[in-house]
């Protein structure tokens, strides 16, 4: 299934499951930025922005991406120099890196700027010690994105 939205496209692969959704504009007369959600199980309709509502029902082999977008000004910056999506590998994930402590998950956190635009990734995973078919999921997922030109 491909979803696509706001300069956004991705390519899902099966048992994934997206959403996209425009943010309110930070200031009047702007465009507010972009927020893609992905998961391996249902997306409730309510969930925060990093995915709060929905992490904690992970199971030990889902997984959860945000692909938060910031202000365009951003792109570029020291902390989204980074100009290519990432390439998850389990080291990068840590219980550590998550927003709120979920028992037996983990995490991790990218920042990056593509097509002009500036981007942070947060991953989760439902277990820690499955980080590395959970990481092979995510990289799968990321591997069918594409970020354009927000028309």
């Amino acid at each position: 299934m491909r979803i696509a939205s706001g300069g956004l496209t991705v390519d899902l692969p099966p048992g994934w499951e997206a959403r996209v959704r425009r943010q309110p504009p930070s200031e009047p007369g702007r465009r507010g930025n972009v927020l893609l959600h992905a998961a391996t199980i249902p997306i409730p309709a309510a969930r925060g922005d990093f995915g709060s509502g929905l992490v904690e029902r992970l199971g030990s082999d889902d997984a959860f991406v945000a692909l938060f977008e910031y202000d365009a000004a951003d792109a570029g910056k020291v902390l989204f120099a980074a100009k290519r999506l990432p390439v998850p590998k389990p080291s990068d994930f840590s219980p550590a890196v998550l927003q709120r402590t979920i028992s037996g998950g983990t995490g991790a956190q990218w920042f990056f700027s593509l097509s002009g635009r500036a981007f942070s990734l947060h991953a989760v995973l439902g277990s820690h010690a499955r980080r590395a078919p959970g990481a092979a999921k995510v990289a799968q997922l990321l591997r069918g994105l594409h970020v354009g030109v927000d028309a």
